[in-house]
């Protein structure tokens, strides 16, 4: 495909450097796009998607864009699958939150912005997210190549015979992949990226996720879901509890088939439940370059380290 021609008349007469970022899961390409004054984000969708479904996509990206919680977006070539939006430079979500003298203010303004997610209005083509076939497929398809540990099978398991508690409010619009790559701070917003995966969902579940990925104990958990809510949570919903194990699972089996793409093709005998890193153990070692999530070794790491966190919550 020629990218250039996905961009628009303006931004093509700077003749722009373009670069590739990333692959999605979903086939897309998205690349850096450079000029001399800017910078943008180009994301191209696989070329067999269904129009509808890049139709629902970027109907979504645009109305989080609008709403600031999202980056602005330049361009959109629906011929082409293609969007253009502002690269927002990411001067680090995570030291923002680590930090002890800034962590109350990150804590508000993330549950703060998830709110303005889950106050947008809900399409009407919006579709309903649900996790358990997804996790029964990966799942089946990772025992069926060996590459299923005892104690993932168990923890899958367990989450998939639990029943959802019922929703205590409206569904809303979710973003539904709030993990920290896709969540930048420019120094002054917090802004989410990726929104593929937006659908209808309870909006504890966009909570849930982001807590599950920071570790957030009891505490910092009612902190968030109180900015969210905007009034005192003293009490943990039981659909932030539930949804915070289904994140967990699902998106550590997601992490054990990217493995096996990428090459994993056993299970050991030193994965078990004592030998597997905890995500408390694995995050240092991510940080100091000794675990690539871009590796099959990593990717196995992590889903593991995501399943045995399930466990605790």
């Amino acid at each position: 495909m020629d990218l250039e021609a996905c961009l628009p008349p303006a931004l093509r007469a700077d003749s722009p450097t373009i670069s590739k970022i990333a692959a999605g899961l979903s086939g897309a390409g998205v690349y850096r796009v450079a000029t001399a004054d800017a910078a943008y984000v180009l994301k191209v969708s696989s070329g067999d998607e269904p129009l509808a479904d890049w139709q629902r996509k970027a109907h979504v990206q645009a109305l989080a864009a609008a709403a600031g919680v999202a980056p602005r977006v330049v361009h959109s070539d629906e011929a082409r699958r293609a969007i253009v939006s502002e690269l927002v430079v990411d001067r680090g979500f995570a030291p923002y939150y680590g930090n002890p003298a800034s962590h109350a203010a990150a804590l508000a303004q993330l549950g703060q912005t998830l709110r303005r997610v889950h106050d947008l209005p809900v399409p009407a083509d919006a579709t309903a997210r649900d996790l358990r076939p997804l996790i029964t497929m990966m799942r089946d398809g990772l025992a069926a190549a060996g590459l299923l540990p005892g104690f993932a099978r168990d923890a899958s398991q367990r989450v998939l015979d639990e029943a959802a508690p019922a929703a205590e409010r409206p569904a809303v619009l979710s973003h539904n992949d709030v993990n920290p790559t896709n969540v930048v701070f420019d120094g002054e917003r917090v802004v989410l990226l990726d929104w593929d995966m937006a659908g209808i969902n309870d909006a504890d579940y966009d909570l849930a996720a982001i807590a599950v990925f920071l570790r957030m104990d009891e505490p910092t958990c009612l902190a968030l879901l109180s900015a969210h809510d905007g009034a005192p949570v003293t009490a943990l919903r039981p659909r932030f509890a539930y949804d915070r194990r289904l994140v967990a699972v699902a998106c550590g089996v997601i992490f054990l088939h990217l493995a096996h793409a990428a090459g994993k093709r056993a299970a050991g005998a030193e994965d078990t439940f004592d030998a597997t890193l905890s995500l408390g153990e694995l995050y240092p070692q991510m940080r100091a370059g000794a675990i690539d999530l871009a590796t099959g070794d990593g990717r196995w790491k992590m889903g593991l380290a995501l399943i045995k966190e399930s466990t605790r919550l």
